[in-house]
């Protein structure tokens, strides 16, 4: 299935990341992100309703469930979901001292559930210790440098910083490794990532090269051709972006993803939808479009 939704991006810690709000970081890697991660759900429901919980008879609520959970801790009665269910009390609290200890806690008891230190990265970048959280990450990366959610973080930490240009050098090593001597699925996500870096930095050309590089050696995937055709949008190019979202809708023609419709019709591009409905619409034998917006001569496709 095809996410088309923006890659979830965590809350800013500081309003020095401003440049970040405009469109990019735009599809999802085909991984679970933040936001899919084992606590995500409770995270974020923390993070989103500090404050809006009901009032102060919904705060006295959540504050005698917290205090249950801490006594369940201290007398050593606590299973591991109600540490974790304090960690999501803690966050709606906005206490995030305590709830950053707890997390830190429960990582180093369970190294083997990376997502916890991820989610630990996270919390000490919401409090601005920057160099905390790439530590965490670094520590993920030490096992497995390709792991995307820790890559996607770690990409936004050096972006904050404006450290972009190591986040891609950091990232174009990881693809050229992981090409050779044949091109492995991983470098799906990292490029999508590298090239959502790259129209950060004002490289729209470049993000452009790449995204159709990937969806030529990924023959089969339509997310490279939906990320062209939303940078084509972007640029204002309707006639590019409808033919770059064509491709993609032909990527998959037996397992039709109404997300791609519900794109579309964002756009107002209802010709789009009406012509990759037809007959007509874009065969996945069809050329991809090049940077210009014409087709051009696909690439011999490796045997399945």
């Amino acid at each position: 299935m095809v996410a088309i939704t923006r890659l979830p991006m965590p809350p800013r810690a500081s309003s020095s990341a401003s440049a970040i709000t405009r469109p990019g970081l735009l599809i999802s890697l085909g991984a679970s992100a933040l936001v899919g991660l084992s606590l995500a759900g409770g995270w974020w429901l923390g993070q989103r309703q500090g404050g809006h919980g009901g009032g102060d008879q919904g705060q006295a609520a959540v504050e005698r469930q917290a205090d249950l959970l801490r006594q369940r801790i201290a007398d050593g009665s606590a299973s591991e979901s109600d540490q974790r269910r304090l960690l999501q009390l803690l966050l709606v609290l906005n206490q995030q001292q305590e709830a950053t200890a707890l997390l830190e806690q429960l990582a180093d008891q369970q190294p083997q559930q990376w997502q916890l230190r991820v989610l630990l990265a996270e919390l000490r970048r919401n409090g601005n210790d920057r160099s905390g959280a790439e530590r965490e990450l670094r520590q993920v990366l030490n096992l497995k440098p390709d792991r995307i959610e820790a890559l996607q973080l770690l990409t936004l930490l050096q972006l904050e910083q404006g450290r972009g240009s190591q986040a891609q050098a950091q990232l174009k090593a990881l693809i050229d490794k992981a090409s050779k001597p044949v091109v492995q699925p991983q470098v799906l996500p990292i490029g999508m990532l590298l090239a959502d870096l790259q129209q950060q930095q004002g490289q729209k050309a470049e993000a452009a090269a790449l995204y159709l590089k990937l969806a030529s050696d990924f023959p089969r995937d339509p997310r490279p051709l939906l990320a062209l055709a939303l940078l084509r949008q972007e640029q204002g190019d309707t006639k590019a972006a409808q033919e770059a979202m064509a491709m993609a809708r032909s990527r998959q023609p037996d397992r039709p993803d109404p997300r791609l419709d519900q794109v579309a019709a964002s756009w107002g591009l209802s010709s789009l939808r009406k012509a990759a409905l037809s007959p007509k619409a874009a065969s996945p034998a069809a050329p991809m479009p090049t940077q210009a917006g014409m087709p051009t001569p696909e690439p011999e496709r490796p045997t399945p």
